[in-house]
């Protein structure tokens, strides 16, 4: 099987667009892209397009009616907050797999306002009333504080991670917002589900990123190795049974399986990582992963945020970008918003927020239902 490289790749700036079609919001992104590596749609032969909201709309080729209809395969892919990293991964399978050589992959979302999540089950016992909400914020919530109980993990930590980010955006131009937020202001916004404020909790906008992909031999027949990323690892995975499953859904199983498995196919281990951009849809959520991606033994999650070793400058940073905290959480852009990110380090284009000497990186994403995805990131130049 050839290698593969990303060869172009870019973001919008995050935000909200009333007056802009999901597909319109997409095609910038792809144009993006395209332009990124001095292509166009014409070179390309598949799109594989990530979209949750309107799963049922062939977005992808709507997207291809307002950059060019070329006639080639599109592929519509909707796996909750990994639909994008599904859709870069279904891209990158196709070069793998010889099927093609130079394929584009696009994550695009138009989100509401509010909570996500909620409305109890539809079949047997509905956790609404029993358990607990089944709103996302109140999810994350009850990981978040078995945590606690486990760990001893605390609020002031937890909130530490909503400074950390919201600090990064402000050196990210692309970020929703761009503003600090220091830690009193972090604890004492709103409270939403404890402890989990307002502050710390991922925002809704709308947003698109964009990916071109390549084979290795194409990349060197179009001029391209120099900035081109290597995609050292792709892995996908969903819940094994639990007995837990049936009323408490498990942030943390699907994630440590797909770590293990990227960090196999990649022949590489925590240790070896620069940086990571990791699903922090909620501040719980970052404490969770960092012991789920292995970047510290359980239960020092919160000794890392203590001592500033995932901050820019230190030991590993996570969520450069500004993360979703800050960034924002269009869903199905995520996955390739965050191989934007780590790519742009790669290539050593990220100014302010760049991580000096970067050449692997990490990109996580997780959906609940469940669906884990995971990148790891190569530079080769």
């Amino acid at each position: 099987m050839t290698d593969a490289y990303v060869v172009g790749v870019d973001m919008i700036k995050f935000g909200r667009f009333p007056e802009k079609s999901v597909p319109q919001i997409g095609a910038e992104a792809a144009l993006l892209a395209l332009d990124d590596c001095d292509l166009t749609i014409q070179d390309m032969q598949a799109l594989y397009c990530g979209n949750l909201g309107q799963a049922s709309a062939m977005v992808g080729q709507r997207i291809l009616q307002q950059i060019g209809q070329t006639g080639i395969p599109v592929v519509n892919c909707a796996n909750a907050c990994a639909t994008g990293a599904t859709a870069f991964r279904e891209a990158w399978a196709s070069v793998k797999a010889d099927l093609h050589d130079l394929v584009i992959a696009v994550g695009v979302e138009q989100m509401g306002r509010g909570l996500l999540g909620g409305g109890g089950g539809r079949s047997g016992i509905p956790k609404e009333g029993l358990l607990g909400s089944g709103t996302m914020p109140s999810v994350f919530a009850e990981a978040g504080m078995e945590h606690t109980r486990k760990h001893g993990t605390t609020f002031e930590q937890f909130a530490k991670v909503s400074v950390k980010n919201h600090h990064h955006a402000t050196m990210n131009a692309k970020a929703m917002y761009q503003i600090e937020t220091p830690l009193e202001t972090v604890m004492n916004s709103e409270m939403i589900s404890y402890p989990n404020t307002k502050l710390m909790c991922s925002v809704n906008v709308d947003g698109s990123a964009a990916a071109v992909i390549a084979s290795e031999k194409k990349a060197r027949e179009l001029g391209l190795m120099d900035r081109a990323v290597k995609v050292r690892a792709s892995v996908l995975t969903s819940d094994p049974w639990q007995e837990r499953d049936l009323v408490m859904p498990d942030v943390n199983t699907c994630t440590r399986k797909a770590a293990a498995a990227a960090y196999e196919m990649a022949g590489v281990g925590p240790d070896d990582l620069d940086l990571v951009e990791l699903h922090d849809c909620f501040a719980t959520a970052e404490i969770l992963h960092y012991e789920n991606l292995g970047l510290c033994a359980d239960g020092e999650a919160g000794r890392l945020i203590d001592e500033d070793e995932v901050a820019l400058g230190g030991r590993i940073p996570v969520n450069a970008s500004g993360g979703l905290l800050s960034k924002g959480h269009p869903l199905g852009a995520t996955g390739i918003a965050n191989i934007y990110e780590v790519s742009t380090h790669l290539r050593g284009e990220a100014g302010k927020r760049q991580v000096e000497g970067a050449r692997l990186g990490l990109t996580h994403v997780i959906g609940l239902g469940s669906a884990c995805g995971i990148h790891i990131l190569e530079r080769v130049a």
